[in-house]
């Protein structure tokens, strides 16, 4: 099966595991059916009226009887435990393989994939996964090999009788074919998907609780959590709803063999001279044809369970065929750091438009660009170029006449300091979270960097100074906290290069003057590409670019832009006037 030899190119280390499993699992399927034959053939002597039934022989069957099924009961715990010791080893590798090629992916690709999402595709279909392998397969040999024994059997004993066994076997199967058919198959995938939908909104929600309360939003903050809930269990009961005759259908169908074969014996008595050889072979019928039932059971649970596997699969490799950055087999220095954009275009995977197009300008070494525009403009596409979030389509974005692609990616991230608008913390300690930006730094360079960051009364207040963990015990950051703590780490780490994305986006008017403050230690020196919304920030750096459309339609500085009346003087008036709005009441009179 392709499943099978999907599995084992993640395990080349134990594949012998799996043929193993498969082995064992197909000689325990031969010795279920023994039993049966030896029972028969117990029940044939002690029921023979020819001669006296023999002690020894009785004594044979029932100990071949239990010898068999005491032997396919211990060589399929072996099988199982073969297939669990690849089972483990398969999840393992699927989810290490899989991290391997998540950590080299774009930046960028983080932005489309909420961690929610990756976490649940990866480690519950990598759960799947083992599952299938530890429990499923080894039901594979004897979902094959069980019903071609038994049908040898059904027709070595009395062919009528085994044709009058094919009736409900054939109407069941016909019945399995429809229910795990086509529809089955997508039925699954809308139920993966619901589940990874209903998943990640869960995390989403968790994550936001503090946002919610603080902002009085408990309800509707709840609505995308609670719709993903909805849509999974009205898939769920449709699901059902579609299943139910076909089910009871099947499950009838399945336990009629006595209905069937109890009458075509009595009319075969009624026609024949051996009634006792037909009372025989009708017991033997009758303890055999559960074991169909049993079998068609298994088969139809291992269908499920292979496309559960398979679709398992298809959703980890599908989120992991991402294109990797390249990485240049010979690195070039960053020797100053002038930033060019030439000619510059992209697009984002799956989209048909351009995200930017032909973008060309140069922010000489130690200056500040600002890019400006309305939303959804490219801006943010274009700032994060430079630190490879996304490698431009055609063109070519370079740092000191080097381009980033022929940079090894350790030294771009050395050279590149970037802060955006959602600011990252991780549940450690503070002075940990600042460390990320110089993992070797001193505890007196963490301290400046704070001070320079405006973060000294922050740390003041927490319970344990620089060694308290963020989000533990309700010690928590405000937006514009946090942003301030991000704009220290990235003073820490002292980056000839910034990048910065409406890094004053959440705060108060109060920590946005403190941020401002940060900003200007942290630029100071340093070639700066700045995005900001609120034009004020931008009224004194060297150039600014208004962005629209994924492309340059001007640039100047901003005494120029407001002489040119364009699009840059008429996002300044309405800035302006936005400054001037008050929150008043309006007084009626009567």
């Amino acid at each position: 099966m392709q499943i099978i030899s999907k599995l084992r190119e993640y395990i080349p280390e134990k594949k012998g595991l799996l043929t193993g499993a498969l082995f064992l699992s197909a000689t325990s399927s031969l010795l279920g059916i023994l039993p049966f034959v030896f029972i028969w053939l117990l029940v044939r002597e002690l029921l023979n009226t020819q001669t006296p039934p023999s002690q020894a022989l009785v004594s044979t069957y029932a100990w071949w009887a239990s010898g068999t099924a005491l032997g396919g009961v211990l060589l399929y715990f072996l099988a199982l435990t073969l297939s669990h010791l690849a089972a483990f080893r398969l999840e393992n590798n699927i989810r290490r393989q899989a991290m391997q090629k998540i950590v080299h992916f774009p930046l960028g690709f983080f932005d489309n994939n909420p961690s929610g999402r990756i976490r649940k595709i990866i480690d519950d279909n990598a759960g799947i996964t083992h599952m299938f392998l530890a429990h499923q397969l080894p039901d594979l040999a004897g979902s094959i090999l069980m019903p071609l024994i038994s049908l040898v059997l059904l027709f070595v004993f009395d062919w009528r009788l085994g044709l009058a066994c094919l009736i409900p076997i054939v109407t069941a199967l016909t019945i399995t074919r429809f229910m795990i058919g086509e529809q089955g198959r997508r039925i699954m995938r809308e139920y993966m998907t619901s589940l990874e939908d209903m998943n990640a909104e869960a995390v989403e929600y968790v994550r936001g609780i503090p946002v919610v309360k603080v902002f009085q939003q408990t309800v509707f903050s709840f609505k995308n959590f609670y719709d993903s809930i909805i849509r999974y269990r009205d898939m769920v009961h449709s699901f059902a709803v579609t299943r139910e005759k076909s089910l009871a259908s099947y499950v009838t169908t399945i336990h009629a063999f006595a209905y069937i074969l109890i009458p075509l014996s009595i009319l075969l008595i009624g026609n024949s001279e051996d009634y006792s050889s037909i009372l025989l072979d009708l017991i033997f019928y009758i303890l055999i044809t559960p074991v169909f039932a049993q079998c068609i059971m298994k088969n139809m649970y291992m269908n499920q369970a292979v496309g559960q596997a398979v679709e398992a699969i298809r959703r980890i490799e599908e989120l992991t065929d991402v294109k990797q950055l390249d990485v240049t087999d010979d690195p070039q220095p960053i020797t100053n750091h002038e930033i060019a954009f030439k000619e510059v275009s992209f697009t984002y995977p799956g989209n048909n438009s351009k995200a930017v197009e032909d973008i060309k300008f140069t922010i000489p070494q130690g200056k500040t660009y600002a890019l400006v525009g309305p939303s959804g403009g490219g801006k943010t596409t274009i700032a994060r170029f430079i630190p490879r979030f996304w490698d431009a389509d055609t063109g070519q974005v370079s740092i000191g006449g080097v381009d980033v692609r022929d940079v090894a990616p350790k030294e771009l991230m050395r050279h590149v300091s970037f802060v955006f608008q959602n600011t990252k913390l991780f549940k450690t300690s503070l002075i940990d979270n600042l460390r990320y930006g110089n993992a070797h730094a001193s505890e007196e360079a963490v301290n400046r960097a704070l001070d320079w960051a405006q973060c000294r009364e922050i740390i003041d207040r927490l319970p344990n100074g620089l060694n308290t963990v963020i989000g533990s015990e309700g010690t928590y950051l405000s937006g514009g906290e946090q942003q301030r703590i991000a704009l220290a780490r990235a003073i820490l780490k002292d980056a000839p290069v910034v990048v910065l994305d409406e890094a004053t986006a959440f705060s108060d008017p109060e920590n946005e003057h403190l941020i401002q403050r940060a900003l200007n230690k942290l630029t100071q020196g340093k070639t700066v590409l700045t995005i900001a919304h609120r034009l004020n920030n931008v009224v004194d750096v060297d150039s600014i670019l208004v962005i629209d459309k994924g492309a340059v339609v001007e640039q100047g500085k901003h005494e120029e832009l407001l002489r040119k009346e364009g699009t840059y003087a008429g996002m300044w008036n309405e800035f302006q006037k936005s400054l001037q709005w008050t929150v008043g009441k309006e007084v009626c009179n009567d």
